[in-house]
């Protein structure tokens, strides 16, 4: 079993988005954990009716720390971060879990509209998508008919879509992350920590952790990419839904003040995307 951890504040109708294609399409059994940053529409309500673990913040707190508050209370050995506005691939897990076993990789995230195989694929990608994504809002705003419009126009058959990739990438892997589903085993967890509750960028800042164990001890690969799963991101409209600043902004610091530019250049040069 696997341990799903999402944060969210308000936008019902992405979250039953969500939900509706993770039952669907999640191979193994899971519990997931919701953590509502103060919701005022009933997302947390929903997700207490679908049977979810859901953890009730009185304000609206920073990704890395919400997630913490997921691993503090999940029950099993992987970890699954996963953002609240995304669909996820048919048998994504299975898939992820298959090619983690493949590689001997205890951190792995999918593909997506930020990074595919090559450059040039993944900026035609977000071409389009942006494309489709900015006409519809300007025409009709964000509702549930628009999300899921918005997703048909971009894709055609979610599951062919899927499909295609499985077969065309089947196991394969690349170094990097996408930051929008990210697994990781109690093992990793271990050897670099949690999230690091001061970064915003929390994804950079596991990747580099990540990279850096794996260059000085040599116990961990770092975080690799599955190019046979893609799950869709819908990208910034969560930002656009307006939520409050962080009750733990004044805690947060940026990559630069962590890492220099000496370091992450040395350890993000072999994440050819960033």
């Amino acid at each position: 079993m696997i341990s799903i951890i999402t944060a969210i504040h308000n936008q019902l109708p992405m979250n039953k988005l969500f939900w509706q294609y993770l039952q669907k399409h999640t191979f193994h059994p899971f519990e997931l954990i919701v953590i509502d940053n103060n919701s005022s529409d009933g997302s947390a309500e929903f997700f207490e009716q679908m049977g979810a673990i859901v953890i009730r913040n009185k304000a609206n707190y920073s990704y890395p720390y919400t997630q913490n508050q997921g691993v503090a209370v999940a029950q099993y050995d992987v970890y699954a971060f996963l953002n609240n506005d995304i669909i996820v691939a048919p048998n994504w897990d299975q898939l992820l879990l298959d090619s983690m076993r493949v590689h001997n990789l205890d951190i792995i995230t999918v593909c997506g509209i930020e990074r595919v195989e090559t450059q040039a694929a993944t900026k035609a990608m977000g071409r389009k998508w942006k494309r489709i994504k900015n006409t519809i809002q300007a025409l009709f705003g964000i509702n549930a008919f628009t999300l899921r419009l918005m997703h048909q126009l971009m894709y055609q058959n979610w599951e062919r879509f899927s499909a295609e990739r499985q077969q065309q990438f089947a196991k394969q892997v690349v170094e990097g992350f996408v930051g929008n589903s990210v697994v990781y085993t109690r093992k990793a967890a271990a050897l670099i920590g949690n999230w690091d509750e001061r970064i915003q960028e929390a994804d950079f800042d596991l990747y580099i952790r990540s990279k850096k164990r794996a260059l000085e001890a040599g116990d961990l690969k770092p975080c690799h990419i599955a190019l046979d799963v893609f799950h869709h991101h819908y990208i910034r409209i969560t930002a656009k839904a307006k939520p409050p600043v962080f009750a733990d902004a004044n805690q947060m610091i940026p990559l630069s003040q962590k890492w220099t530019e000496a370091e992450r250049m040395h350890y993000l040069k072999d994440n050819v995307f960033t």
